[in-house]
């Protein structure tokens, strides 16, 4: 079985960014099928634009544009490419930058899919800056990829220590958030008071229910970014925003870039 190096992907590289203990990689992915591999070092999978289908020895992931990976260290998995344009953007954390944050990982198997927005944001922030490349670009990512490290509280939180309630909230949320939602509609979907899922809401998710939805409908609107057959108006009704200035708005409030700026930095 094959074992890639540092910054080697299957398919086209865009561009390859080094820094002390961290590899970032654009990739274009031109391969139908790769087979059974790992990967020397620990990384993130960030897929941009299109689908990519990736297995490993316990379960098989269906991605599109959006969805984002943690793979531990020489953990075998394959790949298969759908038709059409996939391109995704690659962590890789060397041993030294782990041992530096005290995060291990050696009881960590298999791939995670990673599902919270803010992470995704920062991934996008993350990518976003190595396309801007100027005389800070080093010195911001250095920050960027300290607050990533934080991602030990996500890698080794148990599902078993949150309430049951907590995930089928977030499964409602995702799949009606360009709905109107109600306190009351979703207490009683839930099961639980209304005052205790408005408190312990925070808790679980680190913002306000209404603050957790304009995120999901931003993620969202990102990956829709990524397929230009969509306009500005088509993403905003889609999304559930109340009109195109409101989603612009919102989508500048959280990225910190318009959404025509961010469709530039895929082109």
């Amino acid at each position: 079985m094959k074992q890639l190096q540092t910054g080697q992907f299957y398919g086209q590289t865009n561009d390859t960014l080094c820094l002390d203990g961290v590899t970032l990689t654009d990739t274009e992915y031109t391969v139908e099928k790769v087979d059974w591999h790992y990967h020397k070092n620990a990384y993130f999978t960030f897929i941009l634009q299109g689908k990519l289908i990736e297995g490993n020895k316990k379960e098989i992931y269906n991605c599109s544009a959006g969805e984002l990976l943690f793979h531990n260290c020489q953990e075998p998995h394959y790949n298969i490419k759908p038709a059409g344009f996939t391109r995704g953007f690659h962590i890789e954390v060397e041993q030294k930058w782990l041992d530096y944050f005290s995060l291990d990982l050696n009881n960590l198997q298999g791939s995670i899919r990673i599902s919270d927005p803010d992470i995704k944001f920062l991934l996008y922030k993350i990518f976003k800056e190595t396309k801007i490349s100027d005389n800070i670009t080093s010195l911001s990512l250095q920050g960027l990829l300290q607050t990533l490290a934080g991602l030990k509280s996500i890698l080794y939180t148990s599902e078993r220590s949150k309430p049951l309630w907590v995930n089928k909230v977030n499964e409602i949320l995702h799949d009606q958030m360009a709905e109107k939602l109600s306190l009351i509609d979703l207490s009683e979907n839930l099961g639980i008071h209304p005052v205790h899922l408005s408190r312990d809401f925070s808790k679980y998710f680190h913002c306000s229910m209404g603050e957790y939805i304009r995120k999901l409908k931003v993620e969202k609107s990102l990956v829709m970014l990524s397929d230009k057959k969509y306009s500005l108006m088509d993403i905003s009704f889609e999304c559930g925003f109340s009109d195109q200035s409101h989603f612009i708005r919102c989508f500048k409030e959280i990225t910190g870039i318009n959404p025509l700026a961010y469709r530039r930095l895929l082109s």
